[in-house]
């Protein structure tokens, strides 16, 4: 089991590597760059490269353990053809117009090289915050029987928060890696964590890498 807040995870103490995977959310150049959208937005990204060291630890020992890496991209279609009115008035507001910020076309799109994709990992492409709209992620994941998930990335109240509900709304079992996911805003940052654990666990389980490392480790080795 992985020592976590409100209860250890998995709850049942049946943490399966074959029935789990490690989800490492967006990633990506356009969030993490100093020229980037987050950047443009005012946003500094320095916190969000600050978790890669722990994200790609938690790769690692995953990999080793036999679980599922899935990591998720961001961003429209070139053509701007699922683009809201809305969605394309908000890129007009925030100065995007005449970019390529946020489009799967740009170099913005891809993640950052400090973080290594392997041919096995599955890559799944959004448009929308949560990695499940729109995707064929259940689908993977339903074919693959995976049950358990583990969330990394960024940023922890927006894109991981969202698929981390949506993920418990169909009823997989979820632990977030606190010092593995980061926000621009430190106090929304904390605020999404905290939302995690109320009501017993409403969201599932909180961890730091440390605890979540040392579970992996044990079954990769053989001994967990």
């Amino acid at each position: 089991m992985i020592k976590a807040t409100p209860f250890d995870f998995p709850y049942d103490g049946r943490l399966v590597p074959q029935n789990t995977a490690l989800l490492v959310i967006d990633l990506q150049e356009d969030f993490l760059s100093p020229t980037g959208y987050f950047a443009r937005k005012g946003y500094d990204p320095a916190p969000l490269r600050a978790i890669l060291p722990a994200v790609n630890r938690l790769i690692a020992v995953a990999r080793a353990a036999g679980l599922t890496i899935v990591h998720t991209r961001q961003g429209y279609r070139a053509d701007m053809a699922d683009m809201t009115l809305y969605e394309k008035w908000r890129r007009k507001r925030a100065g995007l117009d005449g970019t390529d910020i946020l489009l799967r076309s740009s170099p913005g799109f891809q993640i950052v090289a400090d973080i290594e994709v392997k041919p096995q990992d599955i890559v799944v492409d959004k448009t929308c915050n949560g990695a499940f709209t729109y995707t064929d992620l259940e689908l993977v994941l339903r074919a693959r029987d995976i049950t358990h998930l583990l969330f990394t990335g960024c940023t922890t109240d927006v894109c991981v928060h969202t698929t981390l509900r949506e993920a418990c709304d169909r009823n997989f079992q979820c632990l977030t890696i606190a010092d593995a996911c980061a926000s621009g805003d430190r106090k929304a940052h904390e605020a999404a964590l905290h939302m995690v654990t109320v009501e017993d666990g409403v969201f599932g389980a909180l961890a730091d890498s440390e605890a979540v490392i040392a579970a992996l480790s044990r079954l990769a080795a053989g001994t967990g």
